[in-house]
């Protein structure tokens, strides 16, 4: 990979595992210095050493809860304290359960808000002055197909992916005039949750898989990593409010995703 984004600098929570690594990676191999937030702190520093060793960037690891809104702040402004600057802001850091809706309790539905909407708000309202003041700036938010497909038994995730492209939609709008772009990604690549789940229930592997168009589940760094940098760099400044679908064909006519749940 060419080194595109030489110079400039990506924070990216959830960076030390799956999707978030493989977007780390491909960012560092662009030739960008990175900041991983993540609970897991050996994780990201694990992550971090890999990251300046193969890639010869800045590399940096942060312990961060996304869900506590001053964790978050206090990571952004880090991440710039300790890079210099804040070219791209991925948020990655995401999770879900199954349960059908009405064994969902308000707990658990302000959880998932706390992690994949109020996360993301957070951290890009932290980033917005800091962005603006260096005269624009990139920020990538993760989707997923959960939602854009209304998946059974995932309406929390569904629920609160979807608030988050509507506040990504949004601040593409109002923030384009700083030349601040805001794109979403619903990826579908191997994570070490989806390959636990697989491993557990290899029917609906198999048959997921046989749903996907081009034939293979997607690989975190060559296929979800690729098209960050691509959306990080000079040849993606003219989108903005995209969502972008990651998926191996896989958001035409959607999968069988039927996870098992209490009755």
């Amino acid at each position: 990979m060419t080194r595109t984004l030489a110079g400039r600098a990506a924070l990216v929570t959830g960076g030390g595992q799956g999707v978030g690594q493989g977007i780390a990676r491909a960012l560092a191999g662009a030739g960008a210095h990175v900041a991983i937030a993540q609970r897991n702190l050996d994780q990201a520093e694990t992550e971090a050493a890999y990251l300046r060793d193969a890639y010869g960037v800045q590399a940096i690891a942060m312990r961060t809860d996304v869900t506590d809104r001053t964790q978050v702040e206090a990571m952004v402004a880090a991440a710039h304290d300790r890079l210099g600057r804040l070219d791209i802001l991925c948020n990655n850091a995401g999770g879900s359960f199954p349960k059908r809706i009405e064994n969902h309790s308000d707990a658990d539905m302000e959880g998932s808000f706390a992690l994949n909407y109020y996360a993301v708000f957070w951290a890009m309202r932290a980033a917005f002055p800091i962005m603006k003041a260096q005269g624009g700036g990139r920020i990538i938010n993760m989707g997923s197909l959960n939602g854009v497909n209304a998946h059974m038994f995932t309406v929390a995730y569904n629920a609160s992916k979807e608030a988050m492209r509507a506040l990504s939609r949004t601040a593409a709008v109002e923030w384009g005039p700083h030349n601040i772009s805001v794109t979403v990604i619903c990826p579908s690549a191997a994570s070490p949750a989806s390959q636990e789940y697989f491993k557990a229930n290899p029917e609906m592997r198999d048959r997921i898989l046989s749903q996907v168009p081009l034939g293979r589940f997607g690989d975190a760094e060559k296929d979800i990593g690729a098209l960050a940098v691509f959306l990080a760099s000079d040849g993606g400044e003219y989108m903005t409010g995209n969502t972008l679908y990651a998926g191996g064909g896989t958001h035409i006519n959607g999968v069988a995703w039927r996870p098992a749940v209490e009755d």
